[in-house]
């Protein structure tokens, strides 16, 4: 085969694996879209009482904890973030908590106990009757986000969960007054990114409640 051959081949070649990368990646965004139509179809009412209570929450004096590990941790600070500083509109800070930031708590926790009890326990220090948990996973499986919700009922807070799949352990354990917005999907990429959307609805919601239309 020649020289001039050869390159002619590697260039058919890395065109076809150029337009098979496209294709993965319009496959990504097919398959976000539709568990978004989905999601947009099934979860509004839950979004929107879980906005409600954490709204009440609020009003009375109370904070909202959050939870979570890699990508969910990621929406933990997220969430407390867009509540302490800022939305979409300049308003008050509101009172929120990511209890996943504390690198020394978190590592003391799990170096002299379990990293099964790196929220639990500070939950059972900080959280206050009427508090609100948000804790997130998208399997509903992690088991320091379950004693998390455990420790949170303890204290008196209400938990409002966001899952995926089948709700996992952690839909069993929420009580009349808890709130679960579980994804209707199995791929946890395409749950983390409804996870997002859900946080954002959640941060609208309470600025509109709390502060009035902003249009």
């Amino acid at each position: 085969m020649s020289a001039v051959q050869s390159q002619k081949d590697n260039a058919i070649d890395n065109l076809k694996s150029a337009m098979d990368f496209q294709s993965r990646i319009i496959d990504h965004f097919n398959a976000s879209i539709d568990v978004k139509t989905w999601s947009s179809e099934v979860l509004p009412p839950f979004i929107e009482a879980a906005s409600q209570t954490m709204v009440q929450s609020l009003i009375n004096d109370g904070k909202i904890l959050t939870c979570g590990n890699g990508g969910s941790a990621g929406d933990a600070q997220h969430f407390s973030s867009e509540l302490l500083n800022r939305f979409e509109r300049e308003r008050p800070s509101l009172p929120a908590l990511a209890l996943t930031t504390d690198s020394s708590t978190i590592t003391s926790i799990a170096n002299d106990y379990s990293y099964n009890d790196v929220f639990s326990k500070q939950i059972r220090a900080l959280g206050q009757p009427g508090d609100v948990l948000l804790a997130i996973s998208t399997s509903g499986n992690s088991a320091n986000v379950i004693q998390a919700i455990q420790a949170a009922h303890d204290r008196d807070m209400i938990v409002v969960a966001l899952t995926g799949r089948d709700g996992g352990n952690m839909a069993s354990l929420l009580g009349q007054e808890d709130c679960e917005i579980r994804v209707p999907a199995t791929v946890t990429a395409r749950i983390q990114e409804v996870h997002l959307l859900v946080i954002h609805c959640l941060c609208d919601l309470i600025d509109h409640q709390l502060f009035g239309s902003n249009e």
